[in-house]
């Protein structure tokens, strides 16, 4: 670009900055909003004397609700347009919140979470998609770093604030907090925010909605319960099945459209495919970390929700600086070296968490996690814009709500993932360690009355007194050691799939050196990127 088109580039986007920050705030209190409950949860269980299992659904249904109405992103952004489905997105959230915060019942406060999930569900692609639209190509890493900032900084540093939150003040501020902090977005928007093209009257193909929202809702609820209640379990493979069934016939619905609800031709170029397979991958190590360190930090060794939320404070931190440096670097040197290197730290760092014990000093995982935050922050959002850098403009909405939708599926399996493999594991090292208290072993025997006569000796109690004091110790350390295994497994998984992630991400190329012509057929002026001979392919 020359270097008067460039400066031209640069002035259109500082008007915008406006919006963006507009943009970006909104955004943020949403996706904060997703993790600043789990913490909370069983504050709220006491609170409303309800099951934790019950109390659960304010989060799965949150989930399903966000996670159903992505897909329809397109179709929202060109029916109603930018404005007003922002000021629509942002009002759900503000009165979510408001009748989260004065709930007097769990039936109330799970109407409040689904009315705040449908302002969630609606701004991720229609953010991603105005973004993709301001920043042009050569500058759209820096647009999708901004972009980054909520999505990766809001769910990193939502448990610390809610661990805060819960210990010195009362869990309705969480929500209370934000009916003001959404006002003001609120104002601001419709003050500041105007369409970028003109709402269109776009028939809605109902066929298309309901396999959609369907298909994603029982298709998350699926994944949601598996972690729970095991993958052969007959609720959970009638949804992920149903789930499947509907998604198949949405997915061969909209190829058959003229106007597609949601454009399945974006799979047809190359490295959109590839990027959102990698992203798939980074989302599933990533959900690890997040999902295991708290139960181990809480369950295993006793700290508080606080504490284990400061643990992942510094790593908030580090994705909140790197986020938009990560981008500049994306527009300079493209995505495959920030693919690999933030890769192999991710890998190498998630292999350190394969070697756990009961005595891992708290800086020691600190600084391993914050480590890891910096090997993520380099790639998230690079990889994400290296593949919708491939689509031309009249797939940018159907490109960023399905990165999106992958985005939410990815987060949904890993959670239940890691959790399958977590609590299968521990069994097993139960059984193993158990099996290993053989009382035929003279050697086993020997400590073991050892270890009675030691405690007899201490507490001052009777011999059988003594055994059954021993035993419950033993169980207990067995149960604790089996525990850390079990997640030292997980984070083994998590390395293996992270491992896949950087093996893929040696075939990606940064596509806007890829030489475009233009040709005339049904689209006039119609671009067509053409790979670059093998002398220019960037390495």
């Amino acid at each position: 670009m020359t270097g008067k088109g460039a400066s031209t580039t640069e002035s259109s986007i500082k008007q915008h900055i406006p919006l963006l920050v507009v943009l970006m705030l909104g955004l943020f209190l949403t996706i904060l909003n997703q993790t600043l409950l789990n913490i909370a949860l069983p504050h709220l269980t006491t609170e409303f004397g309800v099951t934790t299992s019950t109390a659960q659904w304010l989060l799965t249904g949150y989930m399903l609700v966000n996670g159903a109405l992505i897909p329809l992103g397109p179709y929202l952004i060109e029916r109603f347009g930018v404005r007003r489905l922002f000021l629509f997105a942002m009002s759900c959230f503000a009165i979510g919140s408001l009748i989260c915060g004065v709930a007097p019942s769990f039936s109330i406060m799970l109407v409040g979470r689904l009315t705040q999930a449908i302002g969630g569900g609606v701004l991720a692609p229609l953010v991603a998609t105005i973004i993709v639209f301001i920043f042009p190509p050569h500058m759209r890493g820096k647009g999708m770093g901004i972009f980054g900032l909520a999505m990766m900084f809001a769910p990193a540093v939502g448990p610390t604030l809610s661990g805060w939150v819960i210990q010195h003040y009362d869990w309705r501020i969480l929500f209370n907090g934000m009916v003001p902090l959404g006002a003001i977005v609120l104002i601001i928007a419709f003050l500041q925010l105007k369409d970028m093209a003109p709402p269109k009257k776009v028939k809605v193909d109902m066929a298309s909605v309901i396999t959609s929202l369907g298909g994603m809702g029982l298709l998350l609820y699926g994944f949601s319960e598996a972690g729970n209640n095991g993958w052969t379990d007959s609720i959970v493979l009638s949804t992920i099945i149903g789930g499947v069934i509907l998604l198949v016939l949405f997915t061969i619905r909209q190829l058959r459209m003229e106007k597609p609800l949601l454009d399945m031709r974006v799979f047809k170029y190359g490295i959109f495919s590839l990027s959102n397979i990698i992203s798939i991958a980074i989302t599933i190590s990533m959900y690890a970390g997040m999902f295991l360190l708290p139960i181990y930090l809480q369950t295993i060794r006793g700290f508080s929700a606080f504490d284990s939320g400061l643990l992942l404070l510094p790593g908030a931190l580090v994705m909140l600086i790197m986020s938009p440096i990560s981008g500049t670097l994306f527009d300079k040197v493209g995505p495959r070296p920030l693919a690999i290197v933030g890769l192999l730290i991710t890998v190498i760092t998630t292999f350190q968490f394969t070697h756990l014990t009961l005595d891992t000093p708290f800086n020691y995982i600190v600084i391993l996690y914050t480590i890891r935050a910096f090997g993520v922050s380099l790639l998230m959002m690079p990889i994400m814009t290296a593949g919708l850098n491939q689509l031309p403009q009249r797939l940018n909405s159907h490109g960023t709500s399905m990165t999106n939708t992958l985005r939410q599926v990815s987060g949904s399996i890993g959670i239940s993932l890691m959790t399958t493999i977590f609590t299968n594991r521990t069994t097993y090292h139960v059984g193993e360690m158990s099996s290993s208290m053989n009382t035929s072993d003279p050697f086993f025997m020997s400590n073991f009355e050892a270890f009675v006569q030691k405690i007899a000796a201490t507490l001052h109690v009777s011999q059988s007194e003594a055994q059954q004091q021993a035993l419950s110790t033993l169980a207990g350390k067995v149960q604790m050691q089996s525990l850390v295994h079990g997640i030292n497994d997980a984070f083994f998984w998590a390395t293996i799939i992270a491992a896949i992630g950087l093996i893929l991400s040696l075939f990606l190329r940064d596509v806007r050196k890829d030489k475009v012509v233009t040709i005339e057929q049904e689209e006039p002026q119609q671009e067509v990127r053409m790979l670059p001979a093998p002398k220019d392919v960037q390495g």
